[in-house]
């Protein structure tokens, strides 16, 4: 039985959740034990781009009193967010075969990592009254969706979660230029995936979000032993997106390995920073709670700002 805090804690870690039956269970003991963590919820808002201005009212979260406002009118006015009306998410997972990818030291394939997060972030963002959609993708979308948050939606979410499997090769450019073009309304596009792809396509498709007024938010999954290459003895290399096997002396290869890994993560992670995007890498290896904290603390700090 599930009872305190430090009952909680345990399932943050990435060994023990992963041995936890059902993803439905999984992301709600992930969920509970991360909030139960905190000093305070985190679950106040996924979108912070700022709206407007009203009227303050007794009651109001004095956090979002606009001090300016008030030096230099005396009056007390509350910054009021975007995130204050119905939010529309759209969590796009990518399910193509190189997310089944699982190393010996990783609890969890990339595929069953990222389905434990996008369940947890979907139930955060359920019981703020905000709308959510899933659709998964390889060389285009499938699953697809409108966004609700009306009763069973998270179940049914994870249902659709549990039932893709990871097979076929990633187009990301037709993929993102789909997405972007499917909605009508602005929504937060939260991207999943190990984006392995040409970075210009990558780089394209989120421009064309950003055109259609979507916000992206681009969540690179890694298994810990593509960010870290510790093979010893020569291997083969099996490619898992229609690539012919390659054999390799790693000692040889690690270097070069490792400076073009961060290179392409580097320059994604800066491609979003120029679009105004947030950026996450995730490792399998570490706690799911980071993924968590990485997000929404990011936007916290937006709200802040």
């Amino acid at each position: 039985m599930v009872q305190t805090v430090e009952d909680y804690r345990k399932y943050l870690d990435p060994q023990v959740l992963a041995h936890i039956g059902g993803l439905e269970l999984r992301a709600r003991l992930l969920v509970e034990g991360f909030i139960s963590g905190m000093h305070r919820s985190p679950a106040h808002g996924f979108s912070v781009e700022f709206a407007e201005h009203r009227k303050y009212s007794q009651g109001d979260d004095l956090r979002f009193l606009d001090w300016k406002v008030f030096g230099r009118t005396d009056k007390h006015y509350i910054k009021q967010y975007e995130q204050e009306s119905n939010l529309q998410l759209v969590f796009a997972v990518d399910s193509s075969e190189s997310m089944s990818y699982r190393s010996p030291q990783s609890p969890w394939s990339k595929r069953e990592y990222a389905m434990t997060v996008v369940a947890a972030m979907a139930y955060i963002a359920l019981h703020q009254a905000d709308s959510v959609a899933l659709t998964t993708f390889d060389t285009r979308l499938r699953r697809a969706g409108r966004a609700s948050n009306q009763p069973g939606r998270w179940k049914s979410m994870v249902h659709e979660l549990a039932a893709t499997e990871a097979r076929g090769q990633t187009s990301f450019r037709a993929v993102l230029d789909e997405l972007a073009e499917s909605m009508r309304d602005r929504h937060l596009v939260v991207l999943v995936s190990d984006f392995f792809g040409p970075a210009e396509e990558i780089i394209a498709g989120m421009k064309h979000l950003r055109h259609r007024r979507h916000e992206p938010v681009v969540m690179q999954l890694m298994d810990h032993a593509e960010l870290t290459f510790p093979f010893e003895s020569p291997l083969q290399l099996v490619g898992l997106e229609s690539i012919p096997p390659v054999s390799v002396e790693p000692r040889v290869l690690r270097a070069h390995y490792l400076r073009e890994m961060r290179a392409f993560t580097e320059q994604l992670r800066r491609a979003c920073h120029e679009q105004q995007c947030d950026y996450v890498l995730l490792d399998t290896c570490e706690p799911l709670s980071g993924a968590l904290s990485a997000f929404l603390n990011a936007r916290s700090s937006k709200a802040r700002g």
